[in-house]
């Protein structure tokens, strides 16, 4: 798992289960903030056989990660 912080949000690199594999996700959550945090989809197109696999992308498109907007979403 890799971590990004900015200044009131935190993304982490994360995976989403799917049939037959899993999709690599960055889960979003305010800095400090109570509640779940947002997972938000990446290359959706392509699916992982392993959950390290799926991590592993979502750790590489972290790096482009530019912010998270006010919601959470995601600022490349």
């Amino acid at each position: 798992m890799a971590r990004k912080a900015f200044e009131t949000f935190e993304a982490v690199s994360a995976v989403i289960p799917r049939e037959g594999g899993y999709y690599a996700a960055i889960a979003t959550k305010a800095i400090g903030g109570a509640g779940a945090p947002r997972f938000n989809k990446l290359l959706e197109e392509q699916t992982f056989k392993t959950a390290k696999e799926a991590d592993e992308a979502a750790a590489l498109q972290l790096t482009h990660l530019k912010g998270v907007g006010e919601d959470g979403e995601l600022i490349w």
